[in-house]
């Protein structure tokens, strides 16, 4: 690790993130690459956000932008900056590179010199191209952890660009919710984009810790779709199949019935009562105990076998109700349930808030915005903590003269030199 100081600042031996000292250089654009920088940067680490001198990130455009008139749909002042910039460019150092000039050779090997990790999410073969992939780096520096993010893996031939949706449909998910013999379903969250990083980071951490008894660095490669499809593997769908059960789930799975979501008088609710003990706890609060000695609901195999008649039952008695007195009878009787919250319902969540898993979104121009939340990092420590340098790229290049003058020690005649031929 070098020792040379944090641009954004001096050196802190007293930080508890469990990875100060970690300096990441960021190659990475639009979601799923940001998002493992954006963990590592919670975590502690030092991120350098590399971007095109002339374009910057995918995420810069992504509408609605906040600023000094709020939130707005189209960019209108300077200091307007989209939501998705400021929720994934959290806590990083930003500087411009064109790494398509062949100067910037160089100003590449002098950052790859300082630093722990490398992450990219270019289509594969790209990094190659450019001169930044891991042969390169490991020429320069071969303790660098290496992470490449791809729809579908370095060993793609084809370099195949991927969206969150391409890979939704070909990991099988879409066919996992929703009812059967209807359309196929797109999760409403980037599931891809967001689960591939997860699986990036955890291969960053595992490779700093060989590190520490080889000396060397390593390359991990996570794919989109490999990340994807082996969530929806955990669940045996062949088996269902070849067993005549209907695998896909709407509000309801069949397969733990009941078990699922169930209308109320002014809300939906969360029931699980997959159990015995619970499915009686759930007839007594229905004002029908007797339904635990129906032959059709007896055990829970039988209750499995009559799921559309059971949840067609329970349904006719939740929605009688308002959700509050469902939720109390249901409490009262150890079953377990919930309310459906909205999103920003669920954002407002007092726990949620102190534990720091969402946090309040603030512009660096103009403080919090009122009601809107964004990620944080669901991590909590004993002795450490999480949370972000206070740092953001608001502007291309914003942070080029702490990291190129500061941090690489370049002259102002050098740094006229790359500016004047695009080079940053």
């Amino acid at each position: 690790m070098s020792t040379a100081p944090n641009p954004t600042g001096p050196d802190e031996p007293t930080d508890e993130r469990p990875l100060a000292g970690i300096r990441v250089l960021d190659l990475t654009r639009a979601l799923a690459g940001p998002y493992a920088t954006l963990l590592l940067a919670g975590l502690g680490a030092e991120v350098i956000k590399i971007e095109d001198p002339l374009h910057g990130d995918l995420a810069r455009e992504n509408s609605p932008y906040l600023g000094a008139r709020g939130v707005v749909v189209e960019r209108r002042d300077p200091d307007d900056v989209s939501l998705s910039h400021l929720t994934r460019s959290r806590g990083k150092s930003g500087v411009t590179l064109d790494l398509k000039n062949p100067m910037a050779a160089e100003v590449f090997a002098d950052l790859v010199a300082g630093c722990d990790v490398v992450v990219e999410n270019f289509t594969a073969g790209t990094a190659r191209r450019l001169g930044v992939d891991y042969e390169r780096v490991r020429e320069l520096n071969p303790r660098v952890v290496y992470l490449s993010l791809s729809g579908f893996g370095q060993d793609d031939k084809a370099g195949s660009k991927a969206m969150d949706v391409l890979v939704q449909a070909l990991s099988g998910v879409m066919y996992t919710s929703g009812e059967a013999g209807e359309p196929p379903v797109r999760l409403g969250i980037p599931v891809a984009d967001m689960l591939a990083p997860v699986f990036g980071v955890i291969g960053i951490l595992a490779a700093l810790e060989r590190r520490h008894r080889t000396g060397e660095g390593d390359w991990v490669d996570v794919s989109m779709l490999g990340a994807l499809t082996s969530f929806v593997a955990i669940e045996n769908w062949g088996a269902m199949a070849a067993a005549g059960m209907e695998a896909r789930t709407g509000r309801t799975v069949h397969r733990l019935s009941p078990f699922g979501v169930f209308e109320c008088r002014d809300g939906h609710v969360a029931i699980v009562a997959v159990h015995d003990k619970l499915a009686t706890g759930l007839f007594t609060a229905m004002g029908d105990p007797g339904m635990a000695e129906d032959d059709r609901y007896r055990t829970r195999d039988r209750r499995v076998s009559n799921a559309r008649a059971l949840e067609a039952r329970i349904e006719e008695w939740t929605r009688s109700l308002p959700m509050a007195e469902v939720l109390a009878l249901l409490e009262a009787q150890g079953v377990p349930a919930a309310p459906v919250r909205t999103p920003e319902e669920a954002f407002a969540d007092p726990g949620t808030l102190r534990r720091q898993e969402a946090v309040p979104v603030v512009h660096p121009v103009h403080g919090p915005a009122e009601g809107l939340h964004t990620a944080g990092v669901p991590i909590t420590f004993t002795s450490g903590r999480v949370g972000f340098d206070d740092v953001l790229p608001l502007h291309l290049g914003q942070h080029n003269d702490d990291v190129y003058g500061g941090l690489l020690g370049y002259d102002a005649e050098k740094l006229r030199v790359l500016r004047e031929r695009g080079v940053i």
